[in-house]
């Protein structure tokens, strides 16, 4: 995969396929210690005992809509290619956390991709799934909460395309604004040090 969105979109859809109604999706981005983290956590049924050794063989799946499961073995390689592991803990009936890490600048690094077009592909797709992303640039964040928003909607629904349209936009511009926020640290950082000498 092209895109470390793509990887979070499978993951998360195999936490739906194990029955969860929550799903945790979190993006760290400490790029003063050179470290990407993605971590995805479900609250469905876990793995059964006989796959926990086999999660990165790629001809091993839990699936019963395809005879391959290339997700996690993708996302170990990606993780393993960019000095990073991935690693699995998952529990029988309390679910399943991902977690994967890479060095930041690393070349080899897929980039972000358009990760609220995944996330409200994921909302669209299953509305009856809760989603909870959190996305940390060096210490600031941005967080939402689909329980939230479904508090505040009234009669809107989170399969209605304007609400869609919207919700993407606003992922859209918090995430600019994260990106914005950091870049003036930076500066004034690099001012400060100017200064000092």
């Amino acid at each position: 995969m092209r895109e470390l969105s793509l990887h979070i979109l499978d993951i998360a859809e195999n936490g739906i396929t194990a029955g969860a109604d929550c799903i945790h999706i979190l993006v760290e981005e400490a790029r003063s210690d050179d470290r990407l983290k993605i971590v995805i956590r479900d609250n469905g049924r876990g793995l059964p005992p006989e796959k926990l050794d086999k999660l990165t063989d790629p001809f091993v799946t839990t699936r019963t809509t395809r005879r391959v499961g290339l997700g996690l073995p993708l996302l170990a390689t990606a993780a393993q290619r960019c000095n990073g592991v991935l690693t699995v803990d998952t529990k029988p009936n309390k679910g399943t956390e991902v977690t994967a890490t890479f060095q930041y600048s690393h070349i080899d690094r897929a980039p972000m991709g358009d990760i609220a077009a995944t996330l409200t592909m994921l909302i669209m797709g299953n509305p009856d799934i809760d989603f909870v992303y959190t996305h940390i640039i060096d210490g600031n964040d941005f967080n939402l909460d689909t329980r939230e928003i479904k508090k505040d909607m009234h009669d809107l629904s989170l399969t209605d395309p304007m609400v869609i349209h919207h919700l993407t936009d606003s992922i859209r511009s918090s995430l600019r604004q994260l990106e914005a926020d950091e870049v003036k640290i930076e500066k004034r950082e690099e001012n400060d040090g100017k200064a000092n000498h």
